[in-house]
């Protein structure tokens, strides 16, 4: 075993041939880091270090993983905020030199990771690993499927195929008269998932030959996508979701979109979400009144979607 850097909410541990980084479980760190508990990422699913200084007197050692090396980065494709990202280990500046030292041995066994590749590539121009290299944050057992809420209905994963149970006070009519819905791994070709953080958030399912009956950018109106919003499929939940169902599309053998992963993290700039159907808004309040008559929402909580709805509008 390697010597271990800790620094705010994670540590890092080179060993023979792989970044061990376990993150913290306390109140102040990101709840996706929580949730993903302990990575160990092959040397050869990195692709650059770098030690570049950060805020408020700390500095940030920052480990670049390859284009399709890991389920989680290709799913997340450059959404994540910084504190997120489960490849930034930040520490105070006065462990600067300590940095510098662990970057330094990190490059020399990449440079010969990379040599390695070269050979075997012969010659090829695609960095891209033939499969993932990191494991998903979350593998599915057959009585224990992954799920999450999402705010028009619930989603979940059991290895083979994804669910969509959609609910009544939150789906679209269009989800309505579709009915609860089902997509086996050997139809998807690939996820897309945008940040809650960011509007128009959802996570939508993408399939073989379906790209041209896609409502685009109408995720609420699509059949094959949950939408996010008002603390429905927070990051910590949708993200390894999304994550563990692009893994087991790959390992299917289906194909992934190349683009699914930029070269690194970045920040993505909000774009205005489209404008809802009034139509479809006026259905689904008409719905939710159905509900209240007959008992099943309470006053507060059919005040409170009704103005959900129409600030939709």
């Amino acid at each position: 075993m390697g010597d271990v850097l800790a620094g705010f909410h994670a540590a890092w541990e080179l060993t023979t041939d792989s970044l061990l980084i376990r993150f913290e479980r306390g109140i102040r760190t990101p709840k996706l880091l929580q949730v993903l508990g302990e990575r160990q990422i092959p040397l050869e699913a990195v692709r650059t270090v770098t030690v570049t200084p950060g805020k408020r007197g700390t500095v940030v050692l920052h480990a670049e993983p390859r284009p399709g090396a890991d389920p989680l980065m290709d799913a997340a494709r450059g959404q994540l905020k910084a504190a997120s990202d489960p490849y930034r280990l930040v520490l105070p500046a006065q462990k600067a030199e300590l940095a510098e030292r662990h970057a330094d041995e990190l490059r020399e066994r990449l440079a010969k990771a990379a040599a390695d590749r070269t050979c075997d590539a012969a010659g090829s121009d695609d960095d891209r690993p033939d499969a993932y290299l990191v494991a998903p944050p979350r593998v599915p057992l057959p009585k224990t499927p992954l799920q999450f809420k999402a705010y028009d209905g619930k989603a979940s994963f059991d290895g083979s195929a994804v669910f969509f149970r959609w609910f009544w006070t939150g789906a679209s009519s269009a989800k309505w008269k579709a009915g609860d819905k089902s997509f086996p791994v050997a139809e998807l070709c690939g996820v897309e998932w945008r940040s809650p953080e960011l509007s128009d958030g959802h996570l939508r399912l993408l399939r073989h030959g379906a790209s041209e009956d896609r409502p685009a950018g109408q995720a609420d109106q699509d059949p094959a996508a949950v939408v996010f919003g008002g603390g429905y499929g927070p990051v910590h939940e949708s993200l390894p979701f999304a994550a563990s169902v692009l893994a087991a599309v790959r390992a299917a053998g289906r194909t992934v979109p190349a683009t699914a992963a930029p070269a690194g993290p970045s920040h993505t700039a909000p774009v205005p979400a489209p404008r809802r159907d009034p139509a479809d808004i006026a259905d689904r309040i008409r719905h939710l009144g159905e509900l209240h008559q007959a008992g099943l929402v309470t006053d507060t909580e059919f005040s409170a979607k009704k103005a959900e709805l129409l600030a939709e509008l």
